[in-house]
């Protein structure tokens, strides 16, 4: 199947529309979804902190990749999280497999970032003692 006939076009309106899109589902997830608010949360935190610490480049650089996966993986999650309760209506164990997987690649992303944090961190903050 061609994307005309799925009703996909191409053109700079429907590509200006996809950021409205995006937007939609960033809104989504900030007012609806209980984790996100704990990354922004900690988001705001290890800026804070990187601002204190004058952070060099390339730590700004490795913090915003990490933020930027954590959120993302998040929206990933979401967005299965969705697409399953909309297809599977009873409880299913693959519904909960896959439910459950997409948290646990979150969970991954966010205990990274938390250990990318204390490598940064730590040693800034055993510098001021």
């Amino acid at each position: 199947m061609d994307m005309e006939s799925r009703g996909k076009t191409k053109g700079i309106k429907r590509f200006i529309k996809s950021f409205g899109y995006a937007a939609d589902g960033l809104k989504f997830a900030f007012k609806y979804e209980q984790n996100m608010t704990a990354h922004i949360i900690a988001t705001v935190l290890v800026i804070i902190f990187g601002i204190f610490f004058k952070l060099n480049l390339m730590e700004w650089l490795i913090i915003v990749l990490v933020i930027g996966l954590v959120v993302a993986t998040e929206l990933i999650n979401t967005s299965i999280e969705a697409a399953i309760d909309l297809t599977c209506k009873e409880i299913n164990p693959l519904a909960k497999i896959a439910k459950d997987t997409a948290a646990a690649a979150v969970l991954v992303f966010a205990l990274t970032a938390v250990a990318v944090a204390l490598i940064i961190f730590i040693p800034k903050i055993i510098a001021l003692f």
